[in-house]
């Protein structure tokens, strides 16, 4: 298919171009775009019927966006932005640069910039900077019949229709009610009977993660979005609570990297802004390192005296912080499921406990025979060792299990908590509870 526009396009068939492209999906036709040279690329799209063109741009990348908007005249501009949900057009004001801004608000109503004006005032984590204001609302007073009507006659330009909120006069919402329930009920019967009147619901500040914890409890495809007065505002969909979900994910997996989150892709974003967003962390980093040296060198007549110790170090090192990883890990991703509670801090060490005590017995009897029949390492050495590796196991565990929660507790991210942080702590643990209990059972 691709290959085929793409002969037709080098050939100027530029009628046969529109009759096939609009038979694909928008989505795809967007990504076969992004591949065309720019000048063919805004050939073709200048092609599309003005609301395949509107979803195709939802879908392209802000640089796209941003390119199209700058290359078309004022009059495609308003008719694309008239038919792209509130909440894409805040989404590409904030990524856009000013002189693309510009041209947008130039080419938006009076009413619509006033919404757009008030969208970008909400934090831009919160349930407000996500929500769309397209929603269907019906009035409890309906009957079934008017309710269809009023749908049918307004649907068009809504998010979704799935779910539908009833609200009074002064936007209040009383209830929620289903297509499906409405097309399966009698005309005649009236909306504020069939309504569910017990809905979840976010409120426009609330934290978008925490909103997408509702979607994930109560499988929601929709939430309305309220203000303090239980006014409705918005409503947020699934597909922007999706974006949101990979949006947390990756700067989560960004943090536990030790790096300054960034939304911007990696083959986009340049060395500069790389660079500076890793210094830093690696800077905490290496000066945290200064104490494990400073560990060694002061046990350094130890080490004289018994100089294989030092062979143990890596070993203990690893093991210590791997565990400790292990743990965060699965306890950042409880707190970040809602699956664990900063009051379950006690379960969760308690837990984390019992685990530090068996993988730590079995890591040390399985090194204790190792040292002994294959290393031929003496039995007060080993014994040091391997004493020394199940109590690092075990406080591995504890701290990995802790920190996550009290970061939480501090209103931290707990991603902060993991890999090379929590690797450095207990890499300060592990050295000392190694020499310590090296100098005592050695008598050195």
């Amino acid at each position: 298919m691709k290959e085929h526009l793409i002969e037709l396009i080098e050939q100027n068939k530029f009628a046969q171009v529109k009759n096939t492209i609009v038979q694909m999906n928008e989505v795809d036709i967007a990504t076969f775009l992004e591949e065309l040279e720019r000048p063919k690329l805004l050939m073709v799209f200048r092609l599309l019927p003005k609301e395949i063109a509107a979803d195709v741009f939802s879908y392209f990348s802000y640089e796209m966006q941003a390119y199209i908007v700058e290359s078309i005249t004022d009059k495609e501009t308003e008719s694309i932005l008239d038919l792209l949900f509130l909440d894409d057009v805040v989404d590409l004001i904030e990524e856009v640069p000013s002189n693309v801004v510009k041209k947008v608000l130039k080419n938006t109503d009076l009413e619509r910039r006033a919404l757009i004006n008030q969208f970008l005032q909400y934090p831009e984590d919160s349930a407000g900077s996500i929500m769309t204001v397209e929603y269907v609302d019906l009035k409890a007073s309906m009957t079934v019949k008017e309710a269809l009507y009023h749908i049918k006659k307004t649907g068009v330009d809504k998010a979704t229709i799935n779910t539908c909120y009833v609200t009074d006069s002064r936007r209040m919402l009383e209830g929620v009610i289903s297509i499906h329930k409405l097309i399966l009920s009698d005309d005649d019967e009236i909306v504020g009977e069939l309504m569910d009147r017990q809905f979840i619901y976010a409120h426009t500040l609330e934290d978008r993660e925490s909103t997408a914890a509702l979607f994930k409890k109560y499988d929601l495809l929709s939430i309305p979005v309220v203000d303090n007065e239980k006014r409705l505002v918005g409503i947020v969909t699934i597909d922007d609570i999706v974006d949101v979900i990979d949006l947390e994910t990756t700067e989560d997996m960004q943090i536990m990297a030790a790096m300054q989150p960034s939304e911007e892709e990696y083959l986009k974003t340049s060395v500069w802004n790389l660079s500076k967003h890793r210094i830093m962390w690696l800077m905490i980093l290496m000066f945290t390192a200064i104490v494990t040296g400073s560990i060694i060198k002061k046990y350094n007549n130890l080490l004289e005296s018994a100089l294989i110790l030092s062979t143990f170090i890596p070993m203990l090192m690893d093991t210590g912080g791997n565990s400790g990883a292990q743990s965060s890990t699965l306890v950042i991703r409880g707190l970040a499921l809602g699956e664990i509670e900063t009051k379950d801090v006690l379960k969760v060490i308690w837990k984390e406990l019992r685990v530090g005590l068996l993988v730590g017995f079995a890591l040390s009897v399985v090194n204790f025979l190792r040292l002994l029949l294959i290393s031929r390492v003496d039995l007060m050495i080993a014994l040091a060792v391997c004493f020394s590796l199940y109590c690092t196991v075990v406080l591995a565990k504890l701290i990995g299990g802790f920190l996550p929660i009290l970061a939480r507790k501090l209103k931290l991210d707990p991603a902060i908590m993991a890999g090379p942080l929590i690797t450095t702590i207990v890499d300060v643990c592990s050295l000392t509870i190694f020499f310590n209990i090296s100098s005592k059972l050695l008598n050195i």
